[in-house]
C-alpha cells in the first residue's frame, strides 16, 4: 500500500518541492524515516503516531516507512508532519483525497492532532503556486500568511480531524484571503520633530534616506546618536509590493512571522547588541537561518556603540553592504540570502568618548583613539558614504521651546528624490537607489561639473581617498543634487558630499565639519 502526498522545504528564503512517499508493508511494526532527514523531521514520527491516535484513527500495525524525495537533499523542520500523517491516512485506506495529486500540504502536529504553524509558509505556498499546484493545506495560524499568494486555493485547518472532516463533506475549512495584516512600524510615536538641535545630522540621514546610503554617526555620549537613528524609518518611502513580499518571506523563514501577521508593510529596524555573534550578524548555524543583516533587508541595520562588535562580526558585513546579498557556504549546502540594507551605525570618538568636545576634557592619549577606531577595519570604513559628526546639544538648544522639522516634511522631501531615482534608472535595470550604482552607471549618471572634478580632484590629494571611497563621494553627491531637484551633479554638490568622508582623514581630524553645502574642502 504506497501513498505519495506533495510538500516542500525551504532553503534560504525560496522552497523546493518534496514528494513525501509511504509505503505500508507487513512485517513487524516500525517506522522509519528516509532521505536525509534531520532531527525534528525523524521526531516527526513520534508526533504523527500520537496525533493519529488522539484524533480518532487507528494507526496501522504495519512497517511504515517514509521517503523523502528528492533524497539527497537534507531536510529539516517540523512542515512534514501533515503530509506524513495524510500519507498514512490514504495509504492504510481511512482517508480518501480527491485530487491529491494537484495539492500540497505542510504543517506540525500537536500530539493531541491540532496544527501547529511552520517557517517560510509564504515560500511554501509560493513554490506550490509556482509549480501548478491548484489547492494548499496550511495550519490556520499561517493562513494570512498564505493567502498573500493568488492563483491558488489556500484551506486553512484548525486540526487533523477538521482536514479529514473537509474531505468526508463534513464541514468546509476555511479558504481563501484572509485579509492583510499591517505590522507596525517599530518607529510609530517618534518624529524628527523631537530632536532640537543636530541640524548637520538630521541634514546627513536625509541624504542616506534619500540614495539608501550607508552612515557612520561620530559623538559624544547623550548627543542624541541613537535617537536620530530610531527615527530614520520615519522618513524612508513605503515599500513596493514586490519589497513588502521579500521582506515578509525572509522574516517567515526566521520564524518572525506570528499568526496575525500577513503582509509586512513596515521597513524593518533592526539593532542588534553588540555581543551578537558572527551567526547571529551573517546567518547560518546549524539549520541556516537569516541573520540580523538579512531581516533587515529593504529596511535598516542600526549598530550601536560600533567598536564594540567584535571585528569578525564586522568583517561578516562586507559582502552584504558591497552586493546586497549574503552566501553562507557549508559542507551540506549553499544558502543565499538578501540583504540589501541600510547600515547606520553610531560610536564615541574615543574610549571616554570627549574628544574634540569642547565641555569636557578627553583622556585618552593619540595612540588610545588609534587603537579605539583601528578595531574597525579600513574597507568597512571605506563601504559607508556618510561619516557625520554628532556634537553635543548645548543647553539653550534643549530648553528652546520651539519644535524641529518633521518627519512628514522630510519625508516628503526624500520621496521626490527617490521619484527622481525611479525615472532615472526606468528601464535601465542598473539600480534602484543611488547607492546601488556601479560602474558604468556611476558614470553616466554621476559625472560632475567642471567646478566638481576639480573638488574632487583636490579632495583626492588632501584625503586619499580610495577608489571605492571616490566612489561613494558620487553617488553622495549624485543623491545631493537629487534633494534639490537638479538633473546635473555640480560643485556645491561635490563639496557637499565630500565633508562627509571626514574618518578618511588622520584620528586628530575628527573635528567638527564645515557646514552643509560649503563650496571648500573639510580639513583644509
Amino acid at each position: 500500500m504506497l501513498a505519495k502526498v506533495r510538500s516542500a522545504a525551504v532553503i534560504g528564503i525560496d522552497a523546493y518541492p518534496v514528494d513525501v512517499e509511504i509505503d505500508l508493508a507487513n512485517g513487524l511494526p516500525s517506522f522509519s524515516t528516509v532521505g536525509l532527514p534531520h532531527g525534528a523531521v525523524k521526531e516527526g514520527r513520534e508526533r504523527v503516531s500520537a496525533a493519529l491516535a488522539n484524533s480518532g484513527f487507528e494507526f496501522p500495525l504495519k512497517r511504515i516507512t517514509a521517503n523523502l524525495a528528492p533524497a539527497d537533499v537534507p531536510k529539516a523542520g517540523s512542515a512534514f508532519d501533515l503530509p506524513i500523517a495524510l500519507g498514512v491516512l490514504v495509504a492504510s485506506g481511512q482517508l480518501a483525497i480527491p485530487r491529491l495529486a494537484d495539492g500540497f500540504a505542510f504543517g506540525e502536529l500537536g500530539l493531541e492532532g491540532s496544527l501547529r504553524p511552520v517557517r517560510g509558509a509564504l515560500s511554501l505556498v509560493s513554490c506550490a503556486q509556482a509549480l501548478g499546484a491548484r489547492w494548499v493545506l496550511v495550519p490556520s495560524a499561517n493562513r494570512a500568511e498564505a493567502a498573500l499568494v493568488e492563483g491558488i486555493e489556500v484551506l486553512a485547518a484548525p486540526s487533523l480531524r477538521a482536514i479529514a472532516d473537509h474531505f468526508r463533506g463534513r464541514v468546509q475549512l476555511l479558504s481563501g484571503p484572509a485579509g492583510i495584516a499591517a505590522v507596525a512600524a517599530p518607529s510609530d510615536g517618534v518624529d524628527f520633530s523631537e530632536v532640537r538641535g543636530q541640524v548637520l545630522a538630521k541634514r546627513a540621514l536625509e541624504i542616506a534616506a534619500a540614495g539608501g546610503h550607508n552612515m557612520l554617526m561620530v559623538g559624544p555620549p547623550g548627543s542624541g546618536k541613537t535617537m536620530l537613528a530610531r527615527r530614520l524609518p520615519t522618513i524612508l518611502p513605503p515599500m513596493t509590493a514586490a519589497e513588502a513580499i521579500e521582506v515578509t518571506k525572509v522574516h517567515s523563514v526566521a520564524g518572525l512571522g506570528g499568526s496575525a501577521v500577513g503582509l509586512r508593510s513596515s521597513r524593518p529596524f533592526r539593532a542588534p547588541h553588540h555581543t551578537v555573534s558572527d551567526a547571529g550578524m551573517a546567518g547560518g548555524g546549524p539549520h541556516s537561518r537569516p541573520g540580523e543583516v538579512s531581516l533587515a533587508h529593504r529596511g535598516v541595520l542600526f549598530l550601536d556603540e560600533l567598536p564594540e562588535f567584535r571585528r569578525n562580526v564586522l568583517d561578516t558585513l562586507r559582502q552584504p553592504l558591497e552586493d546586497g546579498i549574503v552566501t553562507i557556504a557549508r559542507a551540506q549546502m549553499t544558502v543565499t540570502y538578501p540583504a540589501r540594507m541600510m547600515l547606520v551605525a553610531a560610536m564615541n570618538p574615543c574610549p571616554c568618548g570627549y574628544f574634540g568636545d569642547p565641555t569636557r576634557e578627553c583622556q585618552c592619549t593619540i595612540e588610545v583613539r588609534r587603537r579605539y577606531r583601528n578595531r574597525i577595519s579600513g574597507p568597512l570604513y571605506d563601504r559607508i558614504d556618510l561619516h557625520c559628526q554628532v556634537p553635543g546639544v548645548a543647553w539653550s538648544e534643549l530648553v528652546d521651546g520651539d519644535l524641529a522639522e518633521s518627519s512628514t516634511a522630510i519625508a516628503a522631501r526624500v520621496r521626490s528624490a527617490r521619484e527622481r531615482q525611479r525615472v532615472r534608472f526606468d528601464g535601465h535595470s542598473v539600480a534602484s537607489v543611488n547607492a546601488d550604482l556601479s560602474g558604468r552607471g556611476v558614470d553616466r549618471w554621476c559625472a560632475p561639473d567642471a567646478e566638481g572634478r576639480k573638488l574632487l580632484a583636490l579632495a583626492l590629494a588632501r584625503l586619499g581617498l580610495s577608489a571605492r571611497a571616490y566612489v561613494r563621494v558620487l553617488k553622495v553627491a549624485r543623491t545631493i543634487a537629487d534633494l534639490g531637484g537638479e538633473d546635473r551633479v555640480r560643485g556645491p554638490h561635490v563639496a557637499e558630499a565630500v565633508q562627509y568622508r571626514g574618518l578618511d582623514r588622520s584620528i586628530g581630524g575628527w573635528t567638527s565639519s564645515l557646514p552643509a553645502g560649503a563650496g571648500s574642502l573639510p580639513g583644509g
